[in-house]
């Protein structure tokens, strides 16, 4: 089932995804070594990782958007690309929950903001494996071509 949004013959969303599961994962790492090292620097360099990842995710979820408005209704794949895009919506708004609540300091998030963090990173993992599935098992973005 080939993909509806392509660039150079490469569907777009796929390429797009990297960018904000980096940035936002890279985010919690940083946060992670601030706690271990105390070094308040780390968790100034994951605001702005997270304010990136957020509108690269954005940006993603557009094209995403594009691709599963292409899946046969009634199909699992329409189900898991449903769940999948609602769970990466779900994502985007608790890294944006967290970085709200990073705002009036920066160098020292909440519990709150970091168990926002931490949790939308377990989120990510379940909806980058439905991902997985999608492409792998039902085909989605897949272009097959005889031989």
């Amino acid at each position: 089932m080939a993909s509806g949004a392509r660039a150079f013959g490469h569907p777009i969303h796929p390429i797009l995804i990297v960018f904000p599961l980096g940035l936002l994962a890279t985010a919690v790492i940083f946060d992670i070594i601030r706690m271990i090292s105390a070094n308040s620097m780390w968790s100034q360099v994951a605001f702005y990782m997270i304010g990136a990842g957020i509108l690269g995710g954005l940006i993603a979820a557009v094209f995403g958007l594009v691709d599963w408005l292409g899946i046969t209704s009634g199909t699992r794949a329409k189900r898991l690309g449903a769940i999948h895009g609602l769970g990466n919506l779900v994502v985007v708004l608790l890294f944006a929950a967290s970085w709200w609540l990073r705002l009036p300091q920066q160098t020292q998030p909440t519990g709150l903001a970091l168990t926002l963090s931490f949790f939308a990173v377990l989120v990510a993992l379940y909806t980058g494996w439905l991902g997985g599935e999608l492409v792998f098992r039902e085909g989605v973005g897949v272009e097959r071509t005889p031989q």
